[in-house]
């Protein structure tokens, strides 16, 4: 403070202590006078309140015992340093004895020392306090990752926080690098104006804010980085008012590491772990895509790869896994830019061809087919593999990815029922289709009433009389009309439908022969059995269930199964039999002699009947042993272990008489009666137990 100057000539004449004293009587801050020993010579009313003491008291005592303090006290010093140096002194400090806040200033007048006391403790407390709630606000700002800032009204950065100040520099060109007074809404502002489809919703959002029209504002955006036009890290703009304000905080969250970890998440769902191609619910859009596009007729592939399994077998699962990412590298290098390639699973791959017809999708296969003309190199191993491939296009019928993916599928299973490393024909794939449509009905025919039972007799021999009749089922397809065994039964038996079809033939079967009871004619009824319903365990209950629902008595059926499932697991086979025929049920081993049994299998399941194959009935070829010498001999064995046997599919007058010289207990065939209705074999029998032979 500047030192005190010469007094002006109202003080020099003696007269300013009076002037003085009259104009700070009444004011409200606590003023004395003090002279060279620090003795009180004047006080004014606002100094007696502030010591609680009147004037009279007051006077000629020292300031140091009316104004008690420690030693050395800070404004004790301060009044000295007034005295000492004739300068005017300033300080607020705390008095102790009072709890209070005061400002004493002290300026020297000739030779006294005029104090002035005022409490500030209110205002005092009051700026420590919005200093302590500043220094508050501060450190959290600080403590935030987020780069934050507070916006005034209209949109001038008022502060910033240190994470704001650190990635300034890093954000170059954007409104992030502003700094404190600088127009975060203008830069936004300008970009937007430059084409920046995210700045504009920032402008639009933070407009919002500030206008309070919305409580809040958010948008997640990537800048790119300068001069590279590809994305960069990812932000997360939040925009919210100021309680009691005009005010808005803005923050820029980083959240690169989520977005790029919700980018790898969605992607892994899409792709396949191994080969890294679509998988199929990736496959399903882009074909739902690529149908809704209709830029042309789309080609789906399905190729499958032949003999994968022996590869993981011998080689090891490590070997195939290396065998499939080197077959989607070639896969992939052999597409148009258009085409998708994919990964289902397992050995199965997918292409999606778009604007591909189908001439061009059997170009297209052609050239994958090239794809394994050259060996596979995995980890020091020579691989060479073929591939089955089939193709569907679309057109009206297919309306969806799963249309197309199953055509493509059955045309892929066609090329593998021709031999391996084949791409079907459109007629062979046709076919294939046509069997998938029936195979798609199949499950619902026996409730829909579309199966039926035709009977073909069987004669015995030595008598000529009927003594049985094979039960046959037939299908009266709505689409494609009546249809015999061999269009449905192979698919039943591969689908395991084959179970609940016999389960529904076997009890036809005994109703039809409990109907023929009661007219007089006691006729064994034949039931065929597939491998499947053998091996599903419940042969032996469906039977059972069947008779106690009203059949005849066990011995009237006759259970007939093929010697190709009686010789593919032969033990659990000969236990059903075995308490099959120990409830009273007739067993026939069907299709005897092509070659799939031994002569140990059949001596272990004691059966009653032996059906011949219809192919040692036919004349054989020149060169092979007579037929008459093989029907004997099978004849001779069938005596020997005590079983009838049937000679199946005679269909000439040749054959009959070969089977009778023979020594064939029964037969069997369109020659004697082709299958007729159960009513039409009623009607036979009626006329004569007996068939007209030649």
């Amino acid at each position: 403070m500047a030192q005190h100057a010469d007094p002006p000539p109202w003080v020099a004449d003696g007269s300013w202590r009076a002037r003085t004293t009259e104009a700070l009587t009444s004011i409200s801050e606590a003023v004395c006078f003090l002279d060279a020993d620090y003795r009180y010579t004047w006080v004014n009313v606002a100094a007696e309140r502030l010591l609680a003491r009147p004037a009279s008291e007051l006077l000629g005592q020292v300031l140091w015992t009316q104004f008690p303090d420690r030693p050395g006290a800070a404004w004790q010093e301060s009044v000295r340093r007034a005295r000492s140096t004739g300068e005017s002194q300033h300080l607020e400090f705390f008095y102790e004895p009072l709890d209070r806040w005061f400002e004493m200033r002290a300026h020297p007048v000739l030779d006294d020392l005029v104090l002035f006391f005022r409490d500030v403790h209110e205002r005092r407390t009051l700026d420590e306090e919005r200093a302590a709630e500043s220094s508050l606000v501060r450190a959290v700002l600080n403590a935030l990752p987020a780069r934050t800032a507070i916006l005034g009204g209209d949109g001038t950065i008022l502060t910033t926080n240190a994470a704001w100040a650190l990635g300034a520099a890093a954000s170059a060109g954007r409104p992030a690098a502003c700094g404190t007074g600088d127009d975060y809404l203008a830069a936004c502002r300008a970009l937007a104006a430059a084409g920046d489809p995210d700045a504009r919703l920032a402008v639009e959002g933070l407009e919002a804010v500030l206008d309070r029209r919305v409580p809040s504002f958010s948008l997640d955006y990537s800048p790119p980085p300068a001069g590279t036009g590809k994305a960069g890290r990812w932000w997360h703009l939040q925009a919210f008012p100021v309680d009691g304000g005009p005010g808005v905080v803005v923050t820029h969250t980083d959240i690169t590491d989520r977005v790029r970890a919700e980018q790898q998440a969605a992607w892994q769902a899409r792709h396949d772990h191994l080969t890294e191609l679509p998988n199929r619910a990736a496959l399903h859009e882009t074909i739902a895509g690529a149908l809704a596009e209709d830029a042309g007729p789309v080609t789906v592939l399905y190729l499958d790869v032949d003999g994968f399994k022996q590869v993981n077998d011998s080689l090891g699962h490590s070997t195939g896994d290396l065998l499939l990412r080197e077959l989607a590298t070639r896969l992939s290098e052999r597409t148009r830019t258009t085409d998708v390639v994919g990964r289902l699973g397992g050995d199965e791959f997918v292409v999606v061809a778009r604007d591909c017809d189908a001439p061009a999708g059997e170009l297209l296969a052609q050239r994958f087919r090239a794809v394994f003309d050259d060996p596979f190199e995995l980890a020091g191993t020579r691989v060479s593999v073929t591939a089955s491939i089939g193709t569907a296009t679309s057109d009206p019928a297919h309306t969806g990815p799963d249309d197309l993916l199953r055509d493509a599928d059955a045309a892929m299973y066609a090329a593998k029922s021709d031999g391996r490393d084949q791409h079907p024909t459109s007629t062979r794939r046709t076919a294939l289709e046509d069997r998938r449509a029936v195979d798609t009905h199949l499950p619902d025919a026996a409730a829909l009433d579309e199966l039926t039972v035709s009977w073909q007799p069987v004669l015995h021999l030595p008598t000529g009389e009927v003594t049985g009749c094979e039960a046959l089922v037939r299908w009266d397809h709505p689409r494609h009309g009546r249809l015999e065994p061999p269009g449905f039964m192979a698919m039943a038996e591969e689908t395991g439908l084959i179970v609940p079809v016999t389960r529904w033939l076997l009890r036809t079967a005994i109703a039809q022969a409990r109907s023929w009871r009661a007219d007089g004619h006691e006729l064994a009824v034949t039931v065929g059995v597939g491998a499947v319903h053998l091996s599903s365990g419940t042969l032996v209950d469906d039977v059972l269930g069947a008779l106690a629902a009203g059949g005849p008595d066990p011995e009237g059926l006759v259970l007939a199964l093929p010697e190709t499932a009686l010789a593919r697991d032969p033990g659990p086979a000969v236990d059903q039999l075995r308490a099959l025929r120990a409830a009273g049920v007739r067993i026939a081993v069907d299709g005897f002699g092509a070659g799939h049994g031994s002569l140990a299998v059949l001596a272990s399941l004691t059966a009653d009947v032996l059906r011949v194959d219809r192919e040692l009935v036919r004349p054989l070829p020149a060169g092979a042993p007579a037929p008459e010498a093989l029907l004997g001999a099978v004849a001779a064995l069938g005596a020997a272990l005590d079983m009838a046997v049937l000679a199946a599919g005679v269909e000439t007058a040749e054959q009959l008489e070969l089977a009778r010289r023979a020594g064939c207990t029964y037969a069997q065939g369109d020659h004697l009666c082709p299958p007729v209705t159960g009513d039409r074999v009623g009607v036979l029998l009626a006329e004569s137990r007996r068939l007209r032979l030649p």
